[in-house]
């Protein structure tokens, strides 16, 4: 039983992810690569939809590839690294300080540690099927728009291009064939040679026009391990899914009103007001996954996270269930005394 679960523990971490959040994330050969976590950011102004993408990576492999669906004509520039830093600035929780009276663990008289302690297709198809819309080098990422009327023609271009596709992606491709979506394609490689493709990568910035926000997650089916996906939506109002697709329920972790006039969050909205949204979901098991993140208006109720932490009441440095029990044993102590006292008293006759 040992063994298994020594097993099925490091399958779990080499484990090939044949699919991200946003798309499919394909390895060459027999390397592999795992996506930890997808964090994206969506500016959506009711006309133009981007999506700036952030990926966690681990794994064996020096390159990788990935496909993203896009709904329309897209634009694909680099991102600016220091974007998720300051929407994490923005959302970050609010911590506040709650008391409590009894001692608990880590507090006297039950703390006994001496140290502290911190709780993680096949080719052959038609060429004409699939149409080269423009590629270019950009930093790490080699970069390919294509538009397609065939899946199976999409899967023999890419194959032959260098990108390994497999035969459950191609049929998963057809629904947005079908709708006429066109496709960003990504091959990309850490700048060192010879260096396995680790931590965050260089963030992507794709733009398309769109009248509607959609953030596409079908590929995600194809996922062998769970999914996490972080989300932050800048719009004029607060948004949210219209369902689950497949997962866990969406978490809203914040909701309210920003304006920043200059840094990267700026450089996403334009310097304008916006109402940001950021949502956390997980999908345990990714082949649930049953369509395309659709986010509709909601109402622009602010929320933000609280943590608290938990202080035992003191009055200066003393606790305050000490001087609580100090006090009840020194006033029955007292009561104690007296009444013996008063027990031990000669009693006072009265003569007749």
């Amino acid at each position: 039983m040992i063994i298994a679960l020594l097993a099925l523990q490091f399958g779990s971490l080499i484990a090939p992810a044949h699919a991200c959040g946003c798309g499919a994330m394909i390895p060459d050969g027999n390397q592999r690569i795992g996506v930890d976590r997808e964090t994206s950011a969506v500016r959506w102004d009711g006309r133009t939809e981007q999506i700036v993408m952030r990926f966690t990576v681990r794994g064996n492999a020096e390159r990788a590839a990935w496909i993203m669906p896009v709904p329309g004509r897209a634009d694909v520039t680099l991102g600016d690294p220091e974007l998720f830093d300051a929407l994490e600035d923005l959302t970050r929780p609010e911590r506040k300080d709650r008391y409590y009276f009894w001692p608990r663990g880590g507090d006297w008289p039950f703390d006994l540690s001496t140290t502290d302690g911190a709780a993680a297709a096949p080719p052959g198809n038609d060429a004409s099927d699939v149409g080269v819309v423009g590629r270019e080098r950009l930093g790490p990422f080699d970069v390919a728009r294509l538009t397609a009327t065939d899946p199976k023609a999409l899967s023999g271009w890419l194959e032959e291009n260098g990108f390994e596709l497999s035969d459950r992606l191609s049929t998963e491709l057809r629904p947005y064939v079908e709708r006429k979506w066109e496709y960003v394609a990504v091959r990309l490689a850490p700048d060192v040679t010879g260096t396995a493709l680790a931590g965050e990568l260089t963030p992507l910035r794709i733009s398309f026009a769109s009248d509607r926000l959609v953030y596409p997650m079908r590929l995600s089916r194809l996922a062998q391990t769970p999914q996490s996906l972080g989300l932050y939506v800048l719009a004029d109002h607060r948004m949210e899914p219209r369902d689950d697709i497949g997962g866990s329920a969406p978490e809203v972790t914040f909701a309210g009103g920003i304006e920043e006039k200059e840094g990267a969050v700026a450089a996403l909205t334009g310097g304008r007001p916006v109402y940001l949204t950021a949502l956390d979901q997980e999908f345990p098991v990714p082949s649930r996954i049953d369509g395309d993140h659709e986010l509709a208006t909601v109402a622009d109720t602010p929320y933000r996270r609280v943590i608290y932490t938990g202080r035992l009441l003191t009055v200066g440095d003393v606790p305050v269930w000490i001087l609580t029990v100090t006090g009840v044993l020194l006033a029955a102590a007292g009561t104690a005394v007296a009444v013996r006292a008063r027990r031990g008293r000669p009693a006072v006759r009265s003569a007749v």
